[in-house]
């Protein structure tokens, strides 16, 4: 058992997964590794590596998931280790019949890259449409776009007055949804749902047709960061729009989870969300799931971070001093590198995962 919580979190990909590696063996699991086709930022491989705690035909499941927006995955990665390093939470879930599984880096080209995206500049969690129909539009984004992501970083007066004309036209909120709710007619913008499904999204539907397809109850938690006060989780319902499934979430949960579907959560209405994949992988099973999402810095310094990110991504000419800055700031928009926040994060992770187990057991 690590001395300090600290030691659960990682300066890389590469030592967030062999950490995770590691974790799983000493917890006796073995864990199936699915391998992307490219390699790291440090010529490591990648992989969305796989380890079940559990029967394999336990008729309750439990998922947890990092790394779903890439950079996100230092967070998300720190709380599995340190819930695969904790006995009495196995136990936990031993006692309420649930088997737990561990997908540890769902887009691992991004977490190690210092993306938010997939290889394929994807916003992993816009991806999960029907690519057999016409994507869903976003007037607000077309408006903005040329501006958002501007030939030029940092940003002219000219591009922000765009977005400040917006902002005082449609408010707060509506800017929110323009950028973040999603948008499939730019390749190269922000919050790219993508032309067809990604090898992340392929990935983790094979994994949950082998896990998942056998269970009655499945509860599912996604970590993610970067909206809301920091070092706050908030537990936002990653569900339909379903009166059942909003009320097991309130049981498990508490009364503070939130939902995009009321406009209570800090997050816009999203477009292409992969929790969808437990509805169409695992149609037998009761699934109950939230989306815990922990706070960074301000929300607007996250999109200046996400918009600095994506210019670069655009123009990979650009020299290394600039480019490290503007890594740095990503980096920083989505992982607070401080104990306490450290510390606060493993304390709500490990919550939310115990009453997930009591969840599935009642």
């Amino acid at each position: 058992m690590p001395s300090s919580v600290t030691e659960f979190f990682s300066r890389s990909y590469r030592e967030a997964r062999e950490k995770f590696l590691a974790a799983a063996e000493t917890a006796g699991l073995d864990v199936h590794s699915h391998r992307h086709p490219l390699l790291g930022r440090d010529g490591e491989v990648l992989a969305m590596d796989v380890a079940r705690f559990g029967a394999a035909d336990a008729r309750r499941l439990l998922v947890l998931t990092s790394a779903c927006h890439g950079v996100e995955g230092y967070c998300g990665s720190g709380v599995q280790i340190a819930l695969l390093s904790d006995p009495a939470f196995h136990r936990a879930a031993d006692a309420a019949g649930a088997a737990v599984l561990y997908i540890h880096a769902l887009n691992p080209y991004g977490f190690s890259w210092w993306r938010r995206t997939t290889h394929e500049n994807v916003d992993l969690n816009r991806n999960f449409i029907d690519f057999s129909r016409p994507p869903p539009t976003n007037p607000g984004y077309e408006e903005i776009a040329h501006a958002l992501v501007p030939p030029q970083w940092p940003p002219t007066p000219e591009n922000e007055a765009v977005l400040m004309r917006f902002l005082a036209q449609h408010g707060e909120k509506a800017l929110q949804q323009a950028i973040s709710g999603g948008q499939y007619t730019h390749p190269q913008g922000l919050f790219y749902g993508g032309a067809n499904p990604t090898w992340s999204h392929q990935t983790l539907r094979h994994v949950l047709q082998e896990h998942g397809q056998r269970c009655e109850r499945l509860g599912w938690i996604d970590f993610h960061t970067g909206l809301g006060p920091t070092g706050v989780g908030e537990r936002i319902f990653a569900c339909q729009d379903d009166a059942q499934a909003w009320a097991r979430a309130q049981q498990w949960w508490g009364p503070a989870v939130t939902s995009i579907h009321d406009g209570s959560s800090s997050s816009a209405q999203l477009e292409g969300l992969m929790w969808m994949a437990a509805y169409q992988e695992c149609p037998q099973a009761e699934y109950t799931g939230i989306a815990l999402e922990y706070g960074t810095v301000p929300l607007r310094e996250t999109i200046e971070a996400m918009r600095g990110d994506q210019w670069l991504e655009n123009h990979p000419e650009v020299g290394a001093p600039q480019a490290q800055a503007i890594k740095q700031r990503l980096l920083a928009a989505f992982y607070t590198d401080t104990d306490a926040w450290r510390a606060a994060i493993v304390q709500q992770g490990t919550e939310a995962a115990l009453q997930a187990c009591a969840g599935l057991g009642a």
